[in-house]
């Protein structure tokens, strides 16, 4: 057996403090937004705390570009996480933080094995509805004509754009909530599409397994039609033998030689 490579041993390893790491970041995120009134020290250690999850993913990404076998290859086939690592550094906003760890949870939980669809559907969900929740809230609460103000308004806005109800009660008047309400609204779409794609798929294969095992059954049954034919044959044929009269031909079964006809002794 293939021993795993120190890339793939490092991710394993580092899985888990990275998502511990995300939790704080979430935390660290929500803070201010929902506590706006928070002393500056408050706001100072939350913006402290996104930097250091932050650079957390930024050196993950650098070991696992050392101990990758083919550097290029892992650069062209990771260049999301390139992306989301460099991102913050163009310009230092807290949402291009907030994405960029997105991103990378994102990245890291999909190379796990042990996490299924279904888990990793519903995380998505409720990440999406929390941050979405909450970045329309940092840039909608001031705007002069925003009507966005409370968290509540916030959470509820995110779940009717999420699955594309859009009721219009709430709705971003700033171009950066109507950037943020396009992105929720293609991965609500998205999400929908796994969710119906996967539940799709799970009455195929039911339907496969029950035509499968009915074609099965048929078979059997006409393997044991075809037995039973065989034996009345042979019975037939050992009784007639016994009484010394000739038995009536056999009726054969699939596959089976046909049987010559007995013809009566000469004087």
């Amino acid at each position: 057996m293939k021993e795993p490579s120190r890339q793939l041993l490092w991710e394993r390893r580092t899985q888990t403090p990275l998502l511990v790491l995300a939790v704080a970041f979430a935390v660290a995120y929500a803070v201010p937004i929902v506590v706006p009134d928070a002393s500056a020290r408050v706001h100072g250690a939350c913006t402290s705390v996104e930097w250091v999850v932050w650079g957390a993913f930024a050196a993950d990404y650098l070991v696992r570009l050392a101990l990758s076998e083919d550097r290029g290859r892992f650069v062209r086939t990771h260049w999301l996480d390139l992306a989301a690592v460099v991102l913050p550094l163009v310009q230092p906003l807290r949402l291009l933080r907030l994405v960029a760890t997105l991103l990378l949870v994102g990245r890291r939980a999909r190379m796990a094995p042990q996490i299924q669809l279904t888990t990793y559907v519903a995380g998505s969900v409720v990440g999406l509805l929390m941050f979405g929740s909450l970045a329309v809230l940092s840039v909608e609460r001031d705007a002069p004509d925003g009507n966005i103000k409370t968290l509540g308004d916030a959470v509820w806005w995110s779940f009717t754009t999420m699955t594309t109800v859009g009721y219009g009660d709430h709705s971003p008047t700033t171009g950066l909530g109507r950037f943020l309400a396009v992105g929720l609204m293609l991965s609500g779409i998205a999400l929908l599409g796994v969710v119906t794609a996967n539940i799709a798929a799970w009455f195929i294969s039911r339907f496969e397994r029950d035509d499968q095992a009915e074609r099965l059954q048929l078979a059997a049954i006409a393997e044991l039609q075809a037995e039973v034919r065989a034996l009345r044959g042979e019975v037939a044929r050992l009784g007639g033998a016994a009484d010394g009269t000739a038995a009536p031909p056999a009726v054969a079964g699939p596959g089976a030689p046909a049987q010559r006809p007995a013809t009566a002794p000469t004087p």
